[in-house]
């Protein structure tokens, strides 16, 4: 169902094609801008979902894609316009593809997964945010060299979490396992 929390998100989604025209263009305080609004409907979609009880399954998997394609297309420009380093772009994307095609194996091999971020994630998030409004705002990279430390360390912690409860939804094999017939 399209609800309003729902089309604010789709506006985010819509949104990144004109961030990367910004970026490619080299018109980056323009891109921080856009980055800006982005992030705020961000906000405002969440806060539409609760207080008009909104809430919907398209929303809850819709929200965070828009997330990964806008940090993950952020940090593929960033990188490769040489603001920030290739790495840690391969390491953002990375994760969120490791993450994606978890929930899709779980959800269409095993058990439909609970569609809800850890704290870690919400860690590794706010510091992907940071530093990508941080690069986006042209900040010198000797200042962002610990952002870039601290964005890879949680990018690469909420990954192997992700990881870790992906392994635990799987059914366990019984301790005792039947013998094989001959």
């Amino acid at each position: 169902m399209l609800t309003w929390a729902n089309l604010v998100t789709v506006f985010r989604l819509l949104l990144i094609p004109v961030i990367v025209i910004a970026l490619l263009s080299g018109r980056r305080t323009e891109a921080f801008v856009l980055f800006l609004a982005a992030g705020t409907s961000d906000a405002l979609d969440g806060f539409l979902a609760r207080v008009l009880k909104q809430k919907s399954l398209l929303g809850a998997i819709l929200d965070p894609l828009a997330d990964k394609f806008l940090l993950d297309t952020i940090y593929i420009l960033c990188a490769w316009k040489g603001y920030l380093p290739a790495s840690l772009a391969v390491l953002v994307v990375s994760r969120d593809v490791l993450i994606v095609s978890g929930f899709l194996i779980l959800y269409l091999f095993v058990v439909p997964p609970e569609v809800r971020p850890t704290l870690l994630s919400k860690i590794n998030t706010t510091f992907q945010v940071i530093t990508a409004a941080l690069v986006l705002a042209g900040i010198s990279n000797r200042f962002l060299n610990p952002f870039f430390s601290l964005t890879a360390f949680f990018t690469v912690a909420s990954g192997l979490h992700y990881l870790y409860l992906a392994f635990k939804a799987f059914p366990h094999r019984s301790e005792n396992p039947s013998p094989r017939r001959p």
